[in-house]
């Protein structure tokens, strides 16, 4: 066996086709992003991010904000789902993102900025029930600007974002 990978059993699989991971040196799994991980375990087709189309940027986005803010609803207290439910609505809507995007103004890189101006001019081809066509293109260009940080690797400047978005839009701290 190489050194410093380590089988691991794993139940119900054969032994033939256990899982490598590798060893870190207090005997776990070796540190990597969310990321990093996905990739190396669904290998896909190598692409350039800035070739993605703002609404793919978006569509990813989406999903990493709402991971951040369950994750931190959670991390609150253990709750019945609806309350947890009703609780993250207040952070993952179009206004309540739209509101943070404004707080941000200033905020962003160049990099950044440009990001979200793809996203906010893109044409989407459905719009939010709960949102003015302004909040809903705003949103979708902040979470332009987190998918992309995200796939490039960036968590710890999306997670700043989030965080301060917000504090400086006034919302309850999380």
């Amino acid at each position: 066996m190489e050194e410093g990978i380590k089988e691991i059993d794993l139940p119900g699989r054969e032994q033939d086709h256990m899982e490598k991971f590798p060893e870190t040196g207090e005997g776990g799994r070796a540190a990597c992003s969310l990321q990093e991980e996905i990739a190396r375990v669904f290998s896909g087709k190598k692409q350039d991010i800035r070739t993605y189309s703002p609404l793919t940027l978006a569509y990813v986005g989406d999903a990493v904000y709402d991971l951040i803010i369950r994750t931190a609803v959670v991390g609150r207290a253990n709750r019945p789902a609806n309350d947890l439910h009703h609780i993250t609505v207040k952070y993952v809507s179009a206004p309540a993102q739209a509101k943070m995007v404004q707080a941000l103004s200033g905020h962003f890189s160049e990099e950044e900025e440009s990001v979200y101006r793809r996203g906010r001019n893109a044409k989407p081809h459905t719009m939010a029930k709960n949102a003015s066509v302004s909040d809903y293109l705003k949103a979708t260009g902040f979470e332009a600007v987190l998918g992309y940080l995200y796939l490039t690797g960036r968590m710890d400047r999306v997670l700043f974002l989030v965080k301060e978005g917000i504090r400086l839009a006034g919302l309850e701290p999380i």
